[in-house]
């Protein structure tokens, strides 16, 4: 959703980044903004992309960061799985591997059958591993979009 200070979608993402930045998060590389088709009963488009940041702490750290900015941005947390909200930021991979608890898991669990997440990654990460599986964002992407031959 647009908002009030930063702009349209894509600007929200840019402005985003920064606010992460600046709580402490440094950003070592952002993919281009995309725009998506929505997930669920939402008709408006979306803006997507992938950042790496650097984070000496551990992930629900990271993740009280992240939801801390999207407060700031005004998201309001009504349970609603497919509700309108300003900002969704989301720990996608850790280069710690895999991480579960209550709050979090990591591999994000939709993250390889997404192709407005996997398409950002692999223009900053393409060779990043998915620690279950072993594949690489560009691996995961290609499985992903690669067009399947009709049964003969």
């Amino acid at each position: 959703m647009p908002h009030s200070r930063h702009g349209g979608p894509r600007d929200v993402l840019i402005a985003a980044l920064a606010a992460v930045e600046a709580a402490g998060a440094p950003v070592e590389a952002r993919s281009p903004v995309i725009e998506s088709a929505p997930l669920g009963p939402s008709r408006r488009r979306y803006a997507n992309g992938v950042a790496v940041v650097h984070w000496a702490g551990d992930p629900p750290g990271l993740l009280a960061l992240l939801q801390q900015v999207e407060h700031d941005f005004g998201r309001i947390r009504r349970g609603a799985r497919w509700g309108a909200r300003t900002l969704d930021l989301d720990i996608v991979l850790w280069e710690g591997g895999c991480w579960s608890d209550d709050a979090l898991t990591i591999p994000h669990r939709e993250f390889r059958t997404r192709d407005f997440v996997l398409g950002p990654a692999r223009a900053v990460a393409p060779r990043w591993r998915d620690p279950l599986t072993g594949l690489c964002v560009q691996h995961l992407h290609t499985r992903l979009t690669r067009r399947r031959r009709a049964p003969r």
